[in-house]
């Protein structure tokens, strides 16, 4: 005979208490830096909050310029051959310090990283992914372990599938 579900009631704290696990990202506050054309650059915040054991801030805010994010998705895109990792909003070359411009990036970049931190294997499995959210730094270096992994084969990047379902991965 099959066990039929739990049909109790659920407790207040179970309906309003905080979730299990929850990551919430936020990009914003656009600063564009330098003098020149050429050498004006935009950076943005990225927000953080979690409690995923993951990760080692649960609390965490960073300076990322958009040359970061693509850096970022390269090593994790050779770091996750399994996972689709979804596309930055383009460059821009005409108007990319005016306010429009700077606002529709920014919000192209939030959904990049909510679609990117929100897959489970990326939590659990990347070992950049905590490093670009979370990792210390001057706007315009690059986040922290980046020269290390870059020297790392893909071979040695991936994570089995199996391992990372079951939080296997450290």
């Amino acid at each position: 005979m099959q066990a039929l579900p739990d049909s109790r009631q659920q407790t207040f704290e179970e309906i309003y208490g905080p979730p299990e696990n929850f990551l919430e990202i936020e990009v914003k506050n656009p600063q564009t830096h330098g003098s020149s054309p050429r050498n004006m650059y935009t950076s943005y915040e990225i927000h953080t909050r979690t409690n995923i054991p993951a990760f080692k801030l649960r609390h965490s805010v960073v300076r990322r310029r958009y040359s970061d994010f693509e850096y970022f998705r390269d090593i994790l895109e050779r770091e996750s051959a399994r996972v689709t990792i979804p596309p930055l909003p383009g460059k821009v070359f005409t108007n990319r310090f005016s306010d429009d411009v700077i606002e529709h990036r920014r919000e192209g970049l939030q959904r990049f990283l909510q679609i990117v931190v929100g897959h489970p294997l990326l939590q659990t499995g990347s070992k950049v992914l905590g490093a670009f959210i979370q990792g210390k730094g001057v706007t315009g270096v690059t986040f922290p372990d980046i020269e290390r992994l870059e020297k790392l084969t893909v071979a040695e990047t991936q994570i089995p599938i199996g391992t990372a379902m079951r939080g296997e991965v450290g």
